[in-house]
Protein backbone atom coordinates (compact mmCIF):
# COMPACT_ATOMS: atom_id res chain seq x y z
CA UNK A 1 0.00 0.00 0.00
CA UNK A 2 1.36 3.67 -0.60
CA UNK A 3 1.64 5.82 2.07
CA UNK A 4 0.53 8.86 0.05
CA UNK A 5 0.54 10.60 3.11
CA UNK A 6 4.50 10.69 3.60
CA UNK A 7 5.09 10.50 0.17
CA UNK A 8 6.92 13.25 -1.28
CA UNK A 9 9.10 14.29 -4.96
CA UNK A 10 11.96 12.67 -3.95
CA UNK A 11 10.28 9.38 -2.19
CA UNK A 12 8.08 8.46 -5.11
CA UNK A 13 10.97 8.89 -7.63
CA UNK A 14 12.92 6.75 -4.96
CA UNK A 15 10.10 4.17 -5.03
CA UNK A 16 9.15 4.33 -8.79
CA UNK A 17 13.09 3.86 -9.21
CA UNK A 18 13.13 0.68 -7.42
CA UNK A 19 9.75 -0.59 -8.87
CA UNK A 20 8.04 -0.28 -4.99
CA UNK A 21 5.05 0.35 -7.66
CA UNK A 22 4.75 1.58 -11.38
CA UNK A 23 3.21 4.54 -12.74
CA UNK A 24 0.05 3.46 -13.11
CA UNK A 25 -0.22 2.36 -9.77
CA UNK A 26 0.49 5.72 -8.05
CA UNK A 27 -1.54 7.14 -10.39
CA UNK A 28 -4.82 5.05 -9.94
CA UNK A 29 -4.40 5.33 -6.25
CA UNK A 30 -4.94 9.35 -6.76
CA UNK A 31 -7.50 9.24 -9.29
CA UNK A 32 -9.35 7.07 -6.64
CA UNK A 33 -8.78 9.54 -4.09
CA UNK A 34 -10.45 12.07 -6.59
CA UNK A 35 -13.39 10.04 -7.09
CA UNK A 36 -14.23 9.11 -3.09
CA UNK A 37 -13.14 12.69 -2.38
CA UNK A 38 -13.75 15.12 -5.09
CA UNK A 39 -17.72 15.30 -4.42
CA UNK A 40 -17.53 16.82 -1.18
CA UNK A 41 -14.91 18.71 -1.31
CA UNK A 42 -15.18 20.36 -4.93
CA UNK A 43 -11.13 21.04 -5.87
CA UNK A 44 -11.43 19.50 -9.75
CA UNK A 45 -13.78 20.84 -12.29
CA UNK A 46 -13.00 17.80 -14.41
CA UNK A 47 -10.15 15.50 -15.28
CA UNK A 48 -8.19 15.38 -18.01
CA UNK A 49 -7.91 13.03 -21.40
CA UNK A 50 -4.36 12.14 -21.84
CA UNK A 51 -3.89 10.47 -18.71
CA UNK A 52 -3.29 6.83 -19.86
CA UNK A 53 -0.90 7.90 -22.50
CA UNK A 54 1.24 10.21 -19.91
CA UNK A 55 1.93 7.36 -18.00
CA UNK A 56 2.92 5.15 -20.52
CA UNK A 57 5.35 7.46 -21.56
CA UNK A 58 6.69 7.88 -18.14
CA UNK A 59 6.53 4.40 -17.44
CA UNK A 60 9.16 4.20 -20.70
CA UNK A 61 11.31 6.82 -19.21
CA UNK A 62 12.11 4.32 -16.08
CA UNK A 63 12.46 1.25 -18.15
CA UNK A 64 14.53 2.91 -20.65
CA UNK A 65 17.04 5.58 -17.81
CA UNK A 66 15.94 8.80 -18.95
CA UNK A 67 13.49 9.52 -15.53
CA UNK A 68 13.67 12.44 -13.69
CA UNK A 69 12.82 13.28 -10.53
CA UNK A 70 9.56 14.60 -11.70
CA UNK A 71 8.86 11.80 -14.24
CA UNK A 72 5.49 10.02 -13.09
CA UNK A 73 4.43 12.72 -10.48
CA UNK A 74 0.79 13.30 -10.67
CA UNK A 75 0.08 17.28 -11.14
CA UNK A 76 -3.25 19.17 -10.52
CA UNK A 77 -3.16 22.05 -12.34
CA UNK A 78 -4.99 25.67 -11.90
CA UNK A 79 -8.06 25.87 -14.56
CA UNK A 80 -6.46 29.43 -15.71
CA UNK A 81 -3.42 27.46 -16.93
CA UNK A 82 -3.59 26.13 -20.61
CA UNK A 83 -3.32 22.60 -21.56
CA UNK A 84 -3.62 21.83 -25.43
CA UNK A 85 -7.17 20.21 -26.16
CA UNK A 86 -8.75 20.64 -23.01
CA UNK A 87 -10.62 22.49 -21.18
CA UNK A 88 -10.03 25.95 -19.70
CA UNK A 89 -12.37 28.12 -17.62
CA UNK A 90 -10.87 30.12 -15.21
CA UNK A 91 -13.37 29.39 -13.47
CA UNK A 92 -15.72 31.63 -15.13
CA UNK A 93 -19.16 30.25 -16.83
CA UNK A 94 -17.71 33.06 -20.08
CA UNK A 95 -15.37 30.50 -21.03
CA UNK A 96 -17.76 27.63 -20.19
CA UNK A 97 -16.45 25.83 -23.41
CA UNK A 98 -13.59 27.18 -24.34
CA UNK A 99 -11.02 24.52 -25.06
CA UNK A 100 -7.15 25.53 -25.24
CA UNK A 101 -5.00 25.52 -28.74
CA UNK A 102 -2.23 25.46 -27.15
CA UNK A 103 0.29 24.55 -24.01
CA UNK A 104 1.30 26.90 -21.07
CA UNK A 105 5.18 27.07 -21.24
CA UNK A 106 4.83 25.98 -17.67
CA UNK A 107 3.13 22.76 -18.66
CA UNK A 108 5.70 22.14 -21.93
CA UNK A 109 8.42 22.30 -19.65
CA UNK A 110 6.82 19.73 -17.30
CA UNK A 111 5.33 17.45 -19.86
CA UNK A 112 9.23 17.17 -21.06
CA UNK A 113 9.95 15.50 -17.31
CA UNK A 114 7.42 13.24 -17.85
CA UNK A 115 4.51 14.26 -15.19
CA UNK A 116 0.76 13.14 -14.88
CA UNK A 117 -1.65 16.01 -15.36
CA UNK A 118 -4.47 14.39 -13.64
CA UNK A 119 -7.42 17.39 -13.68
CA UNK A 120 -8.22 21.08 -13.79
CA UNK A 121 -9.12 22.66 -9.93
CA UNK A 122 -11.07 24.93 -9.00
CA UNK A 123 -10.94 28.40 -8.32
CA UNK A 124 -11.91 32.10 -7.74
CA UNK A 125 -13.96 33.25 -11.07
CA UNK A 126 -10.69 34.70 -13.31
CA UNK A 127 -8.52 34.35 -9.78
CA UNK A 128 -10.34 37.35 -8.36
CA UNK A 129 -10.68 36.00 -4.96
CA UNK A 130 -9.36 34.71 -1.58
CA UNK A 131 -11.83 32.13 -0.73
CA UNK A 132 -12.92 30.06 -4.00
CA UNK A 133 -16.21 30.96 -3.47
CA UNK A 134 -16.18 33.07 -6.48
CA UNK A 135 -15.96 30.43 -8.75
CA UNK A 136 -19.28 29.83 -11.38
CA UNK A 137 -18.80 26.42 -10.49
CA UNK A 138 -19.36 26.10 -6.68
CA UNK A 139 -17.56 26.81 -3.56
CA UNK A 140 -14.53 24.46 -2.93
CA UNK A 141 -13.62 23.04 0.61
CA UNK A 142 -10.76 22.77 3.09
CA UNK A 143 -10.09 19.41 3.70
CA UNK A 144 -8.58 19.69 6.88
CA UNK A 145 -12.53 21.14 7.98
CA UNK A 146 -15.39 20.55 5.29
CA UNK A 147 -17.01 24.01 6.72
CA UNK A 148 -14.12 26.16 5.84
CA UNK A 149 -12.72 27.95 2.78
CA UNK A 150 -9.47 26.37 1.44
CA UNK A 151 -8.40 29.54 0.42
CA UNK A 152 -7.97 31.84 -2.95
CA UNK A 153 -7.81 32.18 -5.71
CA UNK A 154 -6.00 28.46 -6.50
CA UNK A 155 -8.21 27.26 -3.67
CA UNK A 156 -8.91 23.62 -5.94
CA UNK A 157 -5.03 22.85 -6.15
CA UNK A 158 -4.37 23.41 -2.60
CA UNK A 159 -7.52 21.26 -1.53
CA UNK A 160 -6.25 18.75 -4.16
CA UNK A 161 -2.57 18.28 -2.63
CA UNK A 162 -4.20 18.40 1.23
CA UNK A 163 -6.56 15.73 0.56
CA UNK A 164 -3.85 13.50 -1.56
CA UNK A 165 -5.54 13.53 -4.59
CA UNK A 166 -2.50 14.77 -6.10
CA UNK A 167 1.20 14.97 -5.00
CA UNK A 168 1.72 18.18 -6.51
CA UNK A 169 -0.33 21.08 -7.94
CA UNK A 170 0.47 24.86 -10.13
CA UNK A 171 -1.64 27.38 -8.89
CA UNK A 172 -1.36 31.29 -10.17
CA UNK A 173 -0.29 34.02 -7.58
CA UNK A 174 -1.05 37.19 -8.37
CA UNK A 175 -1.67 38.46 -4.67
CA UNK A 176 -1.27 35.83 -2.12
CA UNK A 177 -3.25 33.25 -4.08
CA UNK A 178 -0.68 30.14 -3.80
CA UNK A 179 0.60 31.17 -0.20
CA UNK A 180 -2.66 31.84 0.85
CA UNK A 181 -4.48 28.86 0.09
CA UNK A 182 -1.26 27.10 1.14
CA UNK A 183 -1.49 28.40 4.50
CA UNK A 184 -5.34 27.42 5.28
CA UNK A 185 -4.86 23.87 4.04
CA UNK A 186 -1.66 23.26 5.98
CA UNK A 187 0.92 23.19 2.61
CA UNK A 188 4.26 24.77 1.43
CA UNK A 189 3.64 27.56 -1.11
CA UNK A 190 6.00 29.38 -3.42
CA UNK A 191 5.71 32.86 -5.21
CA UNK A 192 8.62 33.20 -7.42
CA UNK A 193 10.45 36.16 -8.65
CA UNK A 194 8.15 37.72 -11.22
CA UNK A 195 9.98 37.04 -14.10
CA UNK A 196 11.10 33.95 -13.14
CA UNK A 197 8.56 31.84 -14.44
CA UNK A 198 6.76 32.05 -17.98
CA UNK A 199 3.42 33.56 -18.07
CA UNK A 200 2.76 32.31 -21.61
CA UNK A 201 -0.65 30.17 -21.57
CA UNK A 202 -1.47 31.63 -18.25
CA UNK A 203 -5.64 33.49 -18.72
CA UNK A 204 -4.21 36.99 -17.41
CA UNK A 205 -5.92 38.79 -14.60
CA UNK A 206 -3.13 41.70 -13.67
CA UNK A 207 -0.31 41.28 -16.50
CA UNK A 208 2.21 43.46 -13.95
CA UNK A 209 1.49 40.35 -11.43
CA UNK A 210 0.41 37.40 -11.84
CA UNK A 211 2.71 33.92 -12.06
CA UNK A 212 3.03 30.72 -12.40
CA UNK A 213 3.61 29.11 -8.39
CA UNK A 214 3.76 25.78 -7.44
CA UNK A 215 2.22 23.96 -4.28
CA UNK A 216 4.23 20.97 -2.25
CA UNK A 217 3.94 18.95 0.90
CA UNK A 218 7.81 20.50 1.85
CA UNK A 219 9.81 22.97 0.86
CA UNK A 220 12.32 20.21 -1.14
CA UNK A 221 8.79 19.50 -3.61
CA UNK A 222 8.34 23.17 -4.12
CA UNK A 223 12.23 23.75 -4.82
CA UNK A 224 12.17 20.51 -7.50
CA UNK A 225 9.08 22.30 -9.59
CA UNK A 226 10.44 25.70 -9.64
CA UNK A 227 13.66 24.68 -10.81
CA UNK A 228 12.17 22.93 -14.03
CA UNK A 229 10.06 25.69 -14.43
CA UNK A 230 12.92 29.06 -13.71
CA UNK A 231 13.52 29.56 -17.84
CA UNK A 232 13.57 32.29 -19.92
CA UNK A 233 11.08 32.06 -22.36
CA UNK A 234 11.01 34.73 -25.41
CA UNK A 235 7.10 34.55 -25.63
CA UNK A 236 6.63 36.00 -22.56
CA UNK A 237 7.99 39.70 -22.80
CA UNK A 238 7.98 39.38 -18.75
CA UNK A 239 10.44 36.78 -19.02
CA UNK A 240 13.78 37.39 -17.97
CA UNK A 241 16.85 36.33 -19.61
CA UNK A 242 19.37 33.54 -17.45
CA UNK A 243 22.49 36.06 -17.72
CA UNK A 244 19.99 39.30 -16.22
CA UNK A 245 19.23 37.41 -13.35
CA UNK A 246 22.63 36.32 -12.30
CA UNK A 247 23.68 40.01 -12.89
CA UNK A 248 20.87 41.44 -10.77
CA UNK A 249 21.33 38.60 -7.90
CA UNK A 250 22.59 39.47 -4.42
CA UNK A 251 25.28 37.04 -4.50
CA UNK A 252 26.56 34.44 -1.37
CA UNK A 253 23.44 35.00 0.87
CA UNK A 254 23.42 32.95 3.47
CA UNK A 255 20.26 33.82 5.45
CA UNK A 256 21.70 35.48 8.85
CA UNK A 257 19.66 38.03 9.88
CA UNK A 258 15.97 38.43 9.32
CA UNK A 259 13.73 41.54 9.60
CA UNK A 260 10.36 41.95 11.10
CA UNK A 261 8.01 44.66 10.42
CA UNK A 262 6.52 43.91 13.18
CA UNK A 263 4.85 47.54 12.97
CA UNK A 264 2.65 46.17 9.61
CA UNK A 265 1.02 44.45 12.18
CA UNK A 266 0.55 46.33 15.20
CA UNK A 267 -3.43 45.74 14.33
CA UNK A 268 -5.83 43.44 12.71
CA UNK A 269 -4.10 40.15 13.36
CA UNK A 270 -6.07 37.45 15.09
CA UNK A 271 -4.76 36.78 18.82
CA UNK A 272 -3.85 32.66 17.58
CA UNK A 273 -1.97 33.81 14.70
CA UNK A 274 0.20 36.44 16.42
CA UNK A 275 0.82 34.18 19.41
CA UNK A 276 2.25 31.40 16.65
CA UNK A 277 4.33 34.17 14.94
CA UNK A 278 6.31 34.66 18.43
CA UNK A 279 6.72 31.54 18.90
CA UNK A 280 7.80 30.80 15.28
CA UNK A 281 10.46 33.91 15.98
CA UNK A 282 11.79 32.51 19.45
CA UNK A 283 12.53 29.09 16.99
CA UNK A 284 14.58 30.75 15.17
CA UNK A 285 16.40 32.61 17.47
CA UNK A 286 16.94 29.69 19.33
CA UNK A 287 18.58 28.12 16.13
CA UNK A 288 20.90 30.93 16.50
CA UNK A 289 18.92 33.61 13.69
CA UNK A 290 19.60 37.50 14.08
CA UNK A 291 15.85 38.36 14.58
CA UNK A 292 15.70 42.65 13.99
CA UNK A 293 12.64 44.77 14.16
CA UNK A 294 12.53 46.97 10.51
CA UNK A 295 10.47 49.95 9.41
CA UNK A 296 9.13 49.73 6.07
CA UNK A 297 6.86 53.37 5.66
CA UNK A 298 6.27 52.66 2.30
CA UNK A 299 4.93 49.19 2.09
CA UNK A 300 2.34 49.42 4.37
CA UNK A 301 0.21 50.80 1.68
CA UNK A 302 1.02 47.88 -0.55
CA UNK A 303 -2.46 46.26 -0.29
CA UNK A 304 -4.01 49.85 -1.37
CA UNK A 305 -1.69 50.22 -4.29
CA UNK A 306 -2.33 46.40 -5.44
CA UNK A 307 -6.23 47.11 -5.17
CA UNK A 308 -5.85 49.84 -7.62
CA UNK A 309 -3.69 48.27 -9.76
CA UNK A 310 -4.37 45.05 -10.17
CA UNK A 311 -8.57 46.06 -10.94
CA UNK A 312 -6.71 48.66 -13.65
CA UNK A 313 -5.39 45.70 -15.27
CA UNK A 314 -8.23 43.60 -15.10
CA UNK A 315 -10.36 45.66 -16.42
CA UNK A 316 -8.45 45.69 -19.59
CA UNK A 317 -7.79 42.34 -20.11
CA UNK A 318 -10.90 41.09 -19.53
CA UNK A 319 -12.12 43.94 -22.27
CA UNK A 320 -11.00 40.54 -24.82
CA UNK A 321 -14.14 38.72 -23.47
CA UNK A 322 -17.06 40.51 -25.59
CA UNK A 323 -19.01 37.37 -27.02
CA UNK A 324 -17.36 37.72 -30.36
CA UNK A 325 -13.91 35.55 -30.35
CA UNK A 326 -14.58 32.94 -28.32
CA UNK A 327 -15.96 32.07 -25.09
CA UNK A 328 -20.24 32.67 -24.15
CA UNK A 329 -21.80 34.71 -27.20
CA UNK A 330 -25.24 35.99 -26.64
CA UNK A 331 -27.32 37.55 -29.12
CA UNK A 332 -28.71 40.97 -28.93
CA UNK A 333 -30.46 43.55 -30.53
CA UNK A 334 -27.46 45.22 -31.78
CA UNK A 335 -23.65 44.77 -31.57
CA UNK A 336 -23.68 46.58 -28.01
CA UNK A 337 -26.36 45.05 -26.91
CA UNK A 338 -25.18 41.41 -26.82
CA UNK A 339 -21.47 42.64 -25.40
CA UNK A 340 -23.93 44.16 -22.27
CA UNK A 341 -25.78 40.34 -22.27
CA UNK A 342 -22.72 38.35 -22.57
CA UNK A 343 -20.68 40.29 -20.01
CA UNK A 344 -23.39 40.71 -17.50
CA UNK A 345 -24.45 36.74 -17.57
CA UNK A 346 -21.13 35.42 -18.27
CA UNK A 347 -19.24 37.23 -15.38
CA UNK A 348 -20.34 36.87 -11.97
CA UNK A 349 -20.40 39.77 -9.25
CA UNK A 350 -16.50 39.67 -8.15
CA UNK A 351 -15.04 40.02 -11.90
CA UNK A 352 -17.79 42.95 -12.69
CA UNK A 353 -16.93 44.64 -9.17
CA UNK A 354 -13.17 44.66 -10.17
CA UNK A 355 -14.11 45.32 -13.96
CA UNK A 356 -15.99 48.89 -12.72
CA UNK A 357 -13.84 49.78 -10.25
CA UNK A 358 -10.58 49.68 -12.99
CA UNK A 359 -12.89 51.21 -15.72
CA UNK A 360 -13.47 53.90 -13.16
CA UNK A 361 -9.47 54.10 -12.02
CA UNK A 362 -8.62 54.16 -15.34
CA UNK A 363 -11.31 57.04 -16.86
CA UNK A 364 -8.81 59.36 -14.43
CA UNK A 365 -6.23 59.28 -16.08
CA UNK A 366 -2.39 59.18 -15.23
CA UNK A 367 -2.84 62.33 -13.00
CA UNK A 368 -5.29 60.24 -11.06
CA UNK A 369 -4.88 57.23 -8.58
CA UNK A 370 -3.97 55.68 -11.11
CA UNK A 371 -0.40 57.03 -11.63
CA UNK A 372 0.06 58.02 -7.91
CA UNK A 373 -0.03 53.95 -7.50
CA UNK A 374 2.96 53.05 -9.61
CA UNK A 375 4.56 55.94 -8.16
CA UNK A 376 3.90 54.71 -4.65
CA UNK A 377 4.98 50.98 -6.42
CA UNK A 378 8.29 52.49 -7.64
CA UNK A 379 8.78 53.38 -3.69
CA UNK A 380 7.67 50.39 -2.44
CA UNK A 381 9.74 48.13 -4.10
CA UNK A 382 13.12 50.90 -3.54
CA UNK A 383 12.60 50.61 -0.36
CA UNK A 384 12.39 46.37 -0.62
CA UNK A 385 15.63 47.02 -2.26
CA UNK A 386 17.30 49.14 0.41
CA UNK A 387 15.60 46.83 3.48
CA UNK A 388 17.48 43.41 2.14
CA UNK A 389 20.88 46.06 2.48
CA UNK A 390 20.38 45.73 6.07
CA UNK A 391 18.75 42.29 6.12
CA UNK A 392 18.54 39.07 4.94
CA UNK A 393 15.27 37.82 4.69
CA UNK A 394 11.84 39.76 5.63
CA UNK A 395 9.09 37.39 8.16
CA UNK A 396 5.60 38.19 8.85
CA UNK A 397 2.59 35.51 9.53
CA UNK A 398 1.68 34.63 6.31
CA UNK A 399 -2.17 35.56 6.54
CA UNK A 400 -3.90 37.52 9.63
CA UNK A 401 -6.44 34.87 10.17
CA UNK A 402 -7.10 31.42 10.48
CA UNK A 403 -9.72 29.52 7.88
CA UNK A 404 -12.56 31.06 7.78
CA UNK A 405 -15.72 29.80 7.73
CA UNK A 406 -17.82 29.07 4.06
CA UNK A 407 -20.04 32.42 3.59
CA UNK A 408 -18.60 34.47 6.10
CA UNK A 409 -16.95 37.36 4.43
CA UNK A 410 -18.93 36.91 1.26
CA UNK A 411 -20.73 40.53 2.11
CA UNK A 412 -18.16 42.20 2.59
CA UNK A 413 -15.22 42.69 0.12
CA UNK A 414 -13.36 44.22 2.37
CA UNK A 415 -12.47 42.04 5.28
CA UNK A 416 -12.22 39.34 1.78
CA UNK A 417 -9.58 41.71 0.28
CA UNK A 418 -7.35 42.00 3.88
CA UNK A 419 -6.48 38.13 3.16
CA UNK A 420 -3.76 39.88 1.04
CA UNK A 421 -2.63 42.07 4.02
CA UNK A 422 1.13 40.39 4.28
CA UNK A 423 1.03 38.80 0.56
CA UNK A 424 0.54 42.07 -1.56
CA UNK A 425 4.20 43.70 -0.39
CA UNK A 426 5.78 40.67 -2.16
CA UNK A 427 3.62 40.56 -5.21
CA UNK A 428 3.68 44.80 -5.67
CA UNK A 429 7.70 44.15 -5.38
CA UNK A 430 8.50 41.50 -7.48
CA UNK A 431 10.63 39.96 -4.78
CA UNK A 432 9.85 35.95 -4.03
CA UNK A 433 8.22 34.57 -0.85
CA UNK A 434 7.29 31.06 0.55
CA UNK A 435 4.71 30.03 3.13
CA UNK A 436 5.58 27.62 5.62
CA UNK A 437 3.39 25.51 7.81
CA UNK A 438 4.25 26.54 11.58
CA UNK A 439 1.76 24.43 13.53
CA UNK A 440 -1.79 23.88 14.39
CA UNK A 441 -4.35 25.12 16.70
CA UNK A 442 -6.80 23.19 18.95
CA UNK A 443 -9.01 22.95 16.49
CA UNK A 444 -6.68 21.02 13.57
CA UNK A 445 -6.20 24.35 11.65
CA UNK A 446 -2.99 25.35 10.54
CA UNK A 447 -0.69 28.12 11.10
CA UNK A 448 1.35 29.56 8.86
CA UNK A 449 4.72 32.16 8.78
CA UNK A 450 6.37 33.59 5.30
CA UNK A 451 9.87 34.91 3.99
CA UNK A 452 10.40 37.07 1.80
CA UNK A 453 14.00 37.38 -0.10
CA UNK A 454 15.50 39.68 -2.58
CA UNK A 455 15.03 39.21 -6.29
CA UNK A 456 16.25 35.85 -7.34
CA UNK A 457 16.99 34.55 -4.44
CA UNK A 458 14.10 31.58 -4.19
CA UNK A 459 17.52 29.57 -2.97
CA UNK A 460 17.70 31.62 0.46
CA UNK A 461 13.75 30.62 0.35
CA UNK A 462 14.92 27.09 0.22
CA UNK A 463 17.65 26.85 2.53
CA UNK A 464 15.51 28.74 5.65
CA UNK A 465 12.62 26.93 4.90
CA UNK A 466 14.30 23.59 5.16
CA UNK A 467 15.62 24.29 8.12
CA UNK A 468 12.20 25.73 9.70
CA UNK A 469 11.10 22.85 9.14
CA UNK A 470 14.00 20.98 10.98
CA UNK A 471 13.47 23.21 13.74
CA UNK A 472 9.54 22.33 13.91
CA UNK A 473 9.58 19.11 13.64
CA UNK A 474 12.30 19.17 16.53
CA UNK A 475 10.06 21.01 18.52
CA UNK A 476 7.19 18.31 17.96
CA UNK A 477 8.88 15.66 19.47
Amino acid sequence: MIDLKNLTIEKAHESLSRGDFSVRELVDVYLGNINSKNKELNAYLGLYKNIDEEVRLAEEKFKNGTATLLTGIPFAVKDNILIEGETATAGSKILENYIASYDATAVKLLKKEGVIFLGRTNMDEFAMGSSTQTSAYGVARNPLDLTRVPGGSSGGSSGAVASLMTLSALGTETCGSVREPSAFCGLVGLKPTYGAVSRHGIIAMGNSLDQVAPFGKSVRDTEIIFNVLAKYDPKDATSVKEELRLKSKISNLKPKTIGIPWHLFETGVDGEVMENFKKSVKKLEGSGYKVVDIKMPYTKYSLAVYYIIMPSEVSTNLSRFDGVRYGLSMAGESVNDSYKKTRSQGFGAEARRRITLGNYILSQGLSGAYGKAVKAREAIVKEMDQTFQKVDLVLTPTVPFLPFKIGEKMDDPVAMYLSDLFSAPANIAGVPSIALPSGINKEGLPFSIQFMAPHWREDALFEIGKKFEIIDEYEKK
